[in-house]
């Protein structure tokens, strides 16, 4: 199982990037000389033409306010986590998201507490394997993008930043989906506070996912899959009917947060989501598209086989992932937490009566799966389903205890070296 979910996730990772690095130059010159607003010279992700559709007074009015409450975080996160998110969901302004992205995910926390671990990392050789396969995904990564285009300096801090993560976690190292995660975050903030969120994000929201053997992301497919029977009956007997697995279609949504999936300013969007609500978003977003891609009966005869199915899941319609309807979805949909969290906690006993039933099996005797020993638990993170959300250790600080005491010891081994 192990190494069919790995080759999955190679070929969804290496497809697309693969073809697109080879042709952004053409006669020795890119697509285009001028970048769009967000730095692309072509490819899918470009867009010469700026859609502004919210005025410059409620822009300047929304900053004013971001400021004032980054200026009070740590009150706002603790007596006034609603207002946080209902800013974080109607987006973040540009000018600020970067201060706001390292706060939202505890990367601002971990570089105060650890001020000079990176440029210390950053100087060691590192794993002879990681480093490899780190250059090896370099080109790969938003060949489009003026920042990591060939010899463009972001190569060489995507390169610092991989591999400052994978010593610092040598238990997880490099894994392939990290570098389009890097490679997004150092197209907002300098190489530092990218490397301080890809350790929140890697080690906290998306804890198990880049571990061998994917465990987590099949557990993760297996929730999202029970969740859309109650989102969208319909897509779920298509793909159950098509006998198609989680894993061959939410892999890369997962893995990578959508930034290989949506266009630009709905990926933006989404993760203002993502960083203040948790993982619950990942989950939505998947569910937004499953049921906007197969939700009707219109829609699945256009999906005979499982071609055609993964074909739409992998390139949804326009109408589906435009940044306003996508988030409108996203927002509307009728799931409480204390349904990802049953459904979270049934997923986990399942496995384990199903471990159990093959061992009993094995000895000849048989185990049914009783769905009365699953009883929904307290929601334990403010906002995540999992629990997977940076705030809820935040407040109380376990996490960071943790990761603490991994950095001193870190720290002791780079003196000694």
């Amino acid at each position: 199982m192990a190494e069919s979910v790995a080759q999955v996730v190679e070929e969804e990772l290496n497809g697309e990037t693969e073809s697109e690095a080879s042709s952004i130059y053409q006669c020795g010159s890119v697509i285009s000389t001028v970048p769009d607003r967000h730095g692309f010279l072509g490819g899918s992700q470009y867009s010469p033409e700026r859609k502004v559709t919210i005025p410059p007074d409620v822009i300047l009015r929304r900053e004013r306010k971001w400021i004032r409450m980054l200026n009070n975080w740590s009150l706002f996160m603790t007596t006034n986590y609603r207002k946080v998110r209902e800013r974080c969901r109607k987006g973040i302004p540009p000018s600020v998201r970067l201060r706001a992205w390292l706060n939202l995910c505890g990367g601002q926390l971990l570089m105060n507490e650890n001020p000079n671990l990176y440029q210390e990392l950053i100087k060691r050789p590192g794993d002879p394997k990681y480093i490899e396969d780190i250059k090896k995904d370099l080109h790969r990564q938003f060949p489009h993008h003026e920042m990591f285009v060939e010899n463009a300096p972001g190569q060489q801090e995507l390169f610092q930043v991989l591999k400052a993560y994978s010593i610092l976690n040598a238990k997880v190292g490099y894994c392939q989906a990290q570098a389009p995660i890097a490679a997004f975050l150092l197209m907002h903030m300098p190489a530092v506070q990218a490397f301080w969120c890809l350790v929140a994000i890697c080690d906290k929201y998306l804890v198990g996912y880049y571990s061998q053997g994917m465990e987590t992301l099949i557990r993760d497919g297996d929730i999202l899959f029970a969740l859309l029977k109650r989102v969208s009956p319909v897509a779920y007997k298509h793909l159950k009917k098509q006998k198609m697995e989680p894993i061959l279609y939410m892999t890369e949504w997962f893995l990578c947060v959508y930034t290989r999936t949506l266009p630009w300013e709905s990926i933006l969007r989404v993760w203002d989501m993502f960083l203040c609500e948790g993982v619950k978003i990942i989950f939505k977003v998947g569910l937004v598209l499953l049921k906007g891609c197969l939700g009707r009966t219109s829609l699945t005869k256009q999906c005979p086989t499982t071609y055609e199915t993964l074909q739409v899941l992998r390139n949804p319609p326009q109408h589906i992932v435009e940044e306003e309807a996508l988030v409108y979805q996203i927002q509307r949909l009728n799931l409480s937490e204390e349904d990802f969290e049953y459904e979270h906690q049934r997923q986990i006993l399942k496995r384990k009566n199903k471990d159990q039933a093959s061992l009993s099996t094995a000895n000849g005797n048989g185990l049914d799966f009783d769905i009365s020993q699953v009883i929904p638990i307290q929601i334990l993170s403010r906002g995540s389903c999992c629990p997977r959300t940076i705030n809820d250790s935040i407040l109380k600080s376990e996490f960071w205890d943790d990761l603490s005491l991994h950095f001193s010891t870190l720290e002791a081994s780079v003196i000694t070296i």
